[in-house]
């Protein structure tokens, strides 16, 4: 099934490498080199549980879509949206979290406007629609029904824009009526498809922040610069991470300035996030004839001016699988040239920090040491690969391939060595080096490694 899934996505894959490349002066080697780390990658992630086996779901992780993910696919998600929430929410004293309903709120009573909003329609209500259309109705009738249906069916949000700013009133009171401040939110949005009546969904991450009219100019620099700054934090090649201006002609709505966070993928360049500067007339037309509720503490009265950070985690998930793979030469046991897949992602987006193995001694004694070890692991809440449950036997380097493509930091390795002196030994995925530590030290050994990586 995967065989036929890879042969049906690269085609496109082919044709959008060899077309971005081709305008960059690339040579068709390093076009053929794109084009194979793109199979690698989407081999990797199905054969490690990053996403779920399938055409469809390889094709909208391709995409940057929201796909199912495999367990360690889940972790790197949860992990890049936790980085990115704190990030946001601790930058600035006043930004605030919010949770606003998938349904948008919107669609108040009466409001008889049904163009550019996605909505949920059951499907008998179509089949009712499709019977109309054999019977002597006319088309303004048929259209009435259709836009009746519509009114009655609920939206579904496509960003998180309009919930910040339906929440704006309220928050404004929480903070004393004073600027500058932020709402922010995470979940899932619906997205109009380009190629299909369907729509499809993403993991979407939403700052919006209000601000005086006449610093949101430079609160949209600083929040590229910082949004930028973040990526990059946790890249292995932070050059592949780039803002760029939207052209005047690009910009869309009431949309004044707009910049997009860009990460150079084997195919081309992708968007992350977008930051926008929006002005005023949203939060105007949001809050009808509450114009004198809208003012703030801000040496005039004005109302506040928005920016909005829009970014695609899923698309974000790929770019850091994509930046973070290695594919290296080495020697195995038999003196043979090997290729050595690394998953060198960043030590705190890791989805797995810790494997434990068993070398050889007793097993049953063994088992009882890695079992405290994992619980320690556990309580300090270090993602842990209990290795030594594996039944089926494999070498030490068959091990070390299968972790190094699981992106684990560190390869415990207990051993009769262990019961004797406490010893054992740790395998570093970044290095391969080996080192011997005492199982006492383990545990802070690793919450500082990845303490101090979060800090840099």
């Amino acid at each position: 099934m995967w065989s036929h899934c890879t042969r049906r996505i690269l085609p496109s894959h082919l044709r959008i490498v060899k077309d971005s490349r081709t305008a960059r002066g690339r040579c068709s080697a390093s076009w053929a080199d794109d084009l194979d780390q793109v199979r690698t990658l989407l081999q990797l992630c199905l054969d490690r549980h990053f996403i779920s086996p399938g055409d469809t779901n390889a094709e909208l992780f391709r995409r940057g879509l929201s796909c199912t993910y495999g367990p360690l696919g889940m972790e790197l998600r949860r992990n890049l949206l936790g980085q990115w929430w704190d990030s946001v929410t601790r930058s600035r004293a006043q930004v605030f979290g919010i949770d606003t309903l998938s349904n948008s709120s919107s669609s108040k009573d009466g409001e008889t406007d049904v163009g550019g909003k996605l909505r949920i329609v059951q499907p008998q209500y179509l089949k009712q629609i499709l019977q109309h259309l054999q019977q002597d109705l006319s088309k303004e009738q048929i259209v009435q029904e259709l836009t009746t249906i519509l009114q009655k069916s609920p939206a579904v949000r496509t960003n998180f824009l309009q919930g910040a700013l339906e929440q704006f009133i309220p928050s404004l009171e929480l903070v004393n009526r004073k600027l500058p401040f932020g709402l922010a939110e995470t979940g899932l949005c619906f997205q109009p498809s380009d190629d299909s009546c369907c729509p499809t969904e993403m993991t979407q991450t939403s700052l919006v922040w209000f601000c005086s009219p006449r610093t949101s100019s430079q609160w949209l620099d600083h929040w590229t610069r910082q949004r930028l700054k973040w990526w990059r934090k946790f890249a292995l090649s932070p050059s592949n991470f780039s803002s760029s201006d939207v052209p005047e002609e690009e910009l869309t709505g009431l949309v004044s300035r707009s910049v997009k966070i860009i990460y150079d993928f084997p195919w081309g360049p992708e968007p992350l996030e977008t930051l926008c500067s929006r002005g005023d007339a949203e939060l105007l037309q949001t809050h009808k004839g509450a114009r004198s509720k809208l003012q703030c503490r801000n040496g005039r009265k004005t109302v506040p001016h928005v920016v909005s950070v829009t970014g695609n985690m899923d698309r974000g998930l790929m770019a850091f699988l994509s930046n973070s793979l290695q594919l290296l030469k080495r020697e195995d046991s038999k003196r043979k040239l090997q290729q050595r897949k690394v998953l060198k992602l960043h030590p705190v987006l890791a989805p797995v920090k810790v494997a434990i193995d068993i070398g050889k001694g007793a097993t049953i004694e063994l088992r009882q040491v890695c079992e405290g070890l994992l619980q320690e692991f556990m309580e300090a809440k270090i993602s842990t690969w209990p290795g030594y449950l594996e039944t089926m036997p494999v070498t030490m380097e068959q091990l070390n391939n299968k972790y190094d493509e699981m992106g684990v930091l560190f390869t415990l390795v207990i051993s009769d060595n262990t019961l004797e002196s406490g010893l054992l030994q740790v395998r570093s995925r970044d290095t391969t080096v080996k080192e011997t530590m005492h199982i006492s030290e383990v545990k802070n050994f690793i919450s500082r490694y990845i303490t101090a990586a979060d800090k840099i």
